[in-house]
C-alpha cells in the first residue's frame, strides 16, 4: 500500500506537474492565435492591403512551430495518465475516458483536417476557402481547449458521478460536464489564450520597431493589437475575481491555501476579513510565521462585503489542508501580471491618443517597446502560476473531495518514478530547445521571402486554371472516332 506522503507519491506529482507545465507552454497560443490570424486574413480580404496578408503569413509560422510542439507534449501527457495514475485513470474511465475521447473526435480530428487547407492551401484553394479553413481551426482548438477544461474542472468539482465499486459512475452527463469549476474556469482559460496571444504577437511587433526592422509594417500591427488589449485585459481581470468567488464556494480549501487564511476568526469572535499580502506559513501548516496584513480586503474580495466570513484552514482536518507556499505565492504572481498588462494596454493607448504610435516615435522613447517585449513573456508565467493554484490548491485530493492523490497514483518503486522522471525531462527540454531553435530563425528571416500574394491567387482569381491558381475550371474531353485516331 503507497502512503500518503511518501516519496513514490510525491515523484508522481512533481513529474506530472512537470509534464503539464511544459505542455501548458504552447498549447494556449495554438487556441489564441488561430482567431488573430483569422481576423488577420479577414483584414487583408476585406482591405486587399498586402501588408496584412504579409504579417498573417509571418506568424503563421510561428503558429505552426507552437502547434507541433504542442502536439508532440500532449502524447507523453496522454501517456503519463496511465504509467503514472493508473488507477485513477481506471476509476476515472467512465467520465474522463468520454470526455477525452469527445475531445479527439470532435476538435483535435477536427483541427488535423483543417489546419492542414490552413498550413498548405495558400494558392491551392480559392481566398474564401482558405479564411474558412483558418476559422475552423480556431474554433476546433478552442473546442479542445473546452473539453479539457471539463476533465480537470470536473477533476476541481465533481458533480454528476457517484464513486460506486471503484468506478466514477455517471449520474447526470449535464452536470458533470457543466460541473461548478467549468462556468468560470473554462473563460478564464480561454481569455488567457488570447491575451497571451495578443502580447506575443504585440512583443514580436515591438521587438521588429526596435531593430528597425520592417518597423512601419509592424507597427501597423501593433495598434490594433494594443486595442484589443485593451478591451481583454480588465475581462480577464473580472473573470478572475468571479473565478476566486466560484472557488469559495466549491473548494474552500484552496482559497485557503492561496490566501494563507488560516483562521476564520479572530480570538475577540470576529470575522477575520485580513487579506494577506505576505506569509510564512510555519512548519504545522496551521498558522502563519509571519504576514503582512491588510484587514477587511479578504472579506470584500470574496464576498463583497465589509465583514463577511471566509473559511480558513481551521475548518478542516489537518490531513485535508494542501500545502500554502505554492499556491499562495503563485496566486499573487498570477494576479500582479494580470495588473501590469493591463498597465502596459493602457501605456499603449494613452500613446496612440497623443499621436506616439508611430515607428519613429516608439524608437525616440524606446522604453514602451522594451516593456511591451518584456509583456509578451508574462502571460506564460501567468498561466504557469495560475494552473499551480489550480492543481496543488487542490491536493491532497486528484478528485476533490472523493478519491485522495495517493489512491490514484500507479504502484512504481522509486527506481522507476526516477527513470520516467528523467526521461520526461530530456524528452520536453529536447522539444522545448528544437521549438526555438526554429522560432530564433523565423525572427532573423522575418518577413524576407514571403511571396506577394498575387503570385499565389493571381491566375485563380482570373478564372485560369493553371496549377496554384486557386480555382480549378472543369475541362471535357471531346469524343474522338476511330478515324480520329
Amino acid at each position: 500500500m503507497i502512503i500518503e506522503n511518501s516519496l513514490p507519491v510525491l515523484l508522481s506529482r512533481l513529474d506530472f506537474a512537470w509534464i503539464t507545465t511544459m505542455h501548458i507552454l504552447w498549447t494556449p497560443l495554438t487556441i489564441g492565435m488561430s482567431w488573430l490570424l483569422f481576423f488577420l486574413e479577414i483584414a487583408w480580404l476585406r482591405t486587399g492591403d498586402e501588408r496584412w496578408y504579409k504579417l498573417n503569413r509571418f506568424f503563421e509560422k510561428i503558429f505552426i512551430i507552437n502547434f507541433g510542439a504542442g502536439v508532440a507534449t500532449g502524447v507523453t501527457m496522454e501517456m503519463a495518465f496511465g504509467i503514472l495514475y493508473g488507477p485513477f485513470s481506471q476509476a476515472a474511465g467512465p467520465f474522463f475516458g468520454n470526455i477525452l475521447g469527445f475531445e479527439t473526435i470532435t476538435a483535435f480530428m477536427y483541427e488535423a483536417g483543417f489546419i492542414g487547407l490552413m498550413v498548405f492551401g495558400w494558392g491551392k484553394v480559392s481566398k474564401g476557402m482558405h479564411a474558412f479553413a483558418t476559422f475552423n481551426v480556431g474554433l476546433s482548438s478552442s473546442l479542445s481547449a473546452m473539453w479539457i477544461l471539463v476533465a480537470n474542472s470536473w477533476m476541481q468539482t465533481p458533480n454528476g458521478v457517484v464513486l460506486k465499486d471503484g468506478l466514477f459512475q455517471v449520474e447526470n452527463w449535464w452536470h458533470a460536464i457543466l460541473n461548478d469549476n467549468f462556468i468560470w474556469g473554462f473563460p478564464h482559460m480561454w481569455v488567457a489564450t488570447v491575451e497571451l496571444s495578443l502580447f506575443v504577437m504585440a512583443g514580436v511587433s515591438a521587438w521588429f520597431i526596435l531593430k528597425n526592422r520592417n518597423a512601419d509594417l509592424f507597427t501597423k500591427m501593433l495598434k490594433p493589437t494594443l486595442l484589443a488589449l485593451l478591451i481583454v485585459t480588465p475581462i480577464q481581470i473580472f473573470i478572475g475575481d468571479s473565478v476566486g468567488k466560484d472557488v469559495a464556494d466549491t473548494q474552500p480549501t484552496s482559497l485557503a491555501a492561496m490566501e494563507g487564511h488560516y483562521h476564520t476568526y479572530l480570538p475577540d469572535g470576529k470575522p477575520n476579513t485580513s487579506w494577506n499580502l505576505i506569509a510564512i506559513p510555519n512548519a504545522n501548516n496551521d498558522g502563519n510565521l509571519f504576514q503582512i496584513s491588510i484587514p477587511h480586503v479578504l472579506s470584500l474580495l470574496e464576498t463583497h462585503t465589509w465583514d463577511g466570513v471566509v473559511k480558513g484552514m481551521d475548518q478542516f482536518a489537518p490531513e485535508d489542508r494542501p500545502d500554502v507556499w505554492v499556491p499562495f505565492y503563485s496566486f499573487r504572481v498570477m494576479v500582479a501580471i494580470g495588473f501590469f498588462l493591463f498597465f502596459v494596454a493602457l501605456w499603449g493607448n494613452w500613446l496612440r491618443l497623443r499621436g506616439k504610435l508611430s515607428a519613429e516615435s516608439l524608437r525616440k522613447s524606446p522604453w514602451f517597446l522594451r516593456a511591451v517585449i518584456f509583456s509578451a513573456f508574462l502571460p506564460y508565467l501567468a498561466i504557469w502560476t495560475g494552473w499551480w493554484v489550480r492543481e496543488i490548491g487542490r491536493q491532497p485530493w486528484v478528485v476533490y473531495g472523493q478519491m485522495r492523490t495517493y489512491q490514484g497514483v500507479s504502484h512504481m518503486s522509486v527506481a522507476q518514478e526516477v527513470i520516467w522522471f528523467a526521461g520526461y525531462i530530456v524528452f520536453e527540454l529536447l522539444v522545448w530547445a528544437g521549438a526555438w531553435y526554429f522560432f530564433a530563425r523565423v525572427i532573423a528571416k522575418g518577413v524576407d521571402g514571403i511571396a506577394p500574394s498575387d503570385q499565389l491567387f493571381h491566375h485563380g482569381e482570373e478564372g485560369d486554371a493553371h496549377a496554384g491558381g486557386g480555382h480549378a475550371q472543369a475541362s471535357f474531353a471531346k469524343p474522338m472516332l476511330k478515324a480520329e485516331r
